[in-house]
């Protein structure tokens, strides 16, 4: 599918979140990316409908809309006032026989449990670092530094800031307490792989390509406890994660390195899942890459590693987006028998 031809006459309804409890700039900057990607649609030859969810009522605000006249871009992240509901926005769009960009509702509900996705990985014998859920009163059963405690059900990296590398088991306590009493959840403890990070994007369905794979540069950091992606590297302008951490595409791998990177994000992709499009981030270590993370629902930003991948071959912002809903328009009855 990737490489057929690219319909851009097919018309989009531009689904997204604004949350009336945001602060000014984050609507700003949403607003913006909503613009950009409308532009690029369009640019392309698409005929867009924003339509911006303001409440949590999906239904109605769908209502004007026939699912037989549209491709629905679903860049709408939760419903406001609900966390986590990306998976009842999709559920909500198949329930009204929606064709709509990115995997299904069961696919990234299930992406949200960090250890039931490990468990997953490590049945399938796809690389994996060891960890475990584990409370504060059980740190001696961990025995692995340094390690990186996370809470088990986000996303986006909430959570992860340099404190959550650990290297004895008075700073794992005072972390996994952290997750337990502040981020109101339980804390995956992990074996802190200290290689290289990768973050590679993949699209399509049956046919499935990888993207150029993207480095992430930790470098200007000494302590290694900044070698990972926190939460502030990726939404806090101005900080100093955010600012320092360089995103290198395409990332410089040995042949059989990049052959042995393309095997297991493959394996991953289509072991989870993953329609229309993922990301899945992994860290290498002694010939192995290890796999950190699956996002489903990776964000389709104009400055992300999924986007600075697309270019890196020459795709342009609107043909990646076009080609999505291309995706889409595979799953839609009119549109598809139209071809």
């Amino acid at each position: 599918m990737i490489h057929a031809v690219r319909r851009t006459d097919l018309p989009v309804l531009l689904l997204h979140n604004i949350d009336p409890s945001w602060k000014c700039n984050e609507i700003d900057q949403a607003m913006e990316d909503v613009n950009l990607m409308k532009e690029a649609l369009s640019g392309e030859g698409h005929p867009v409908v924003d339509l911006q969810i303001t409440s949590p009522d999906l239904a109605a605000a769908l209502k004007p809309f026939d699912p037989d006249e549209y491709i629905v871009l679903n860049w709408c992240e939760e419903l406001p006032g609900y966390p986590k509901s990306d998976a009842d926005v999709a559920a909500v769009l198949k329930s009204r026989s929606y064709a709509y960009t990115g995997s299904p509702p069961e696919v990234l509900a299930f992406s949200w449990d960090k250890a039931a996705v490990k468990n997953l990985l490590q049945k399938n014998n796809i690389a994996t670092p060891a960890g475990r859920v584990l409370s504060s009163q059980r740190t001696d059963e961990w025995e692995y530094f340094p390690a990186i405690v996370k809470p088990s059900l986000e996303h986006c990296s909430v959570g992860v800031s340099a404190q959550a590398i650990v290297f004895d088991r008075k700073e794992l306590r005072e972390r996994i307490g952290y997750v337990e009493d502040v981020l109101k959840q339980p804390a995956l403890v992990e074996d802190f792989i200290m290689g290289r990070e990768f973050h590679v994007a993949l699209w399509g369905n049956g046919q499935i390509e990888m993207l150029p794979p993207a480095e992430m540069d930790f470098s200007a950091f000494e302590d290694m406890r900044w070698h990972i992606c926190t939460y502030d590297s990726k939404f806090t302008p101005g900080s100093e994660d955010f600012e320092k951490i360089e995103i290198i595409v395409p990332a410089s791998l040995e042949e059989s390195e990049y052959l042995k990177l393309m095997q297991t994000v493959h394996w991953a992709y289509r072991l989870f899942g993953c329609r229309d499009y993922a990301r899945i981030d992994l860290r290498l270590q002694d010939d192995i890459f290890y796999v950190l993370d699956i996002n489903p629902n990776a964000d389709l930003s104009p400055d992300t590693s999924m986007i600075y991948a697309a270019q890196s071959k020459g795709i342009t912002y609107g043909e990646f987006v076009s080609r999505l809903v291309n995706l889409a328009a595979q799953r839609h009855v009119i549109f598809r028998a139209s071809e």
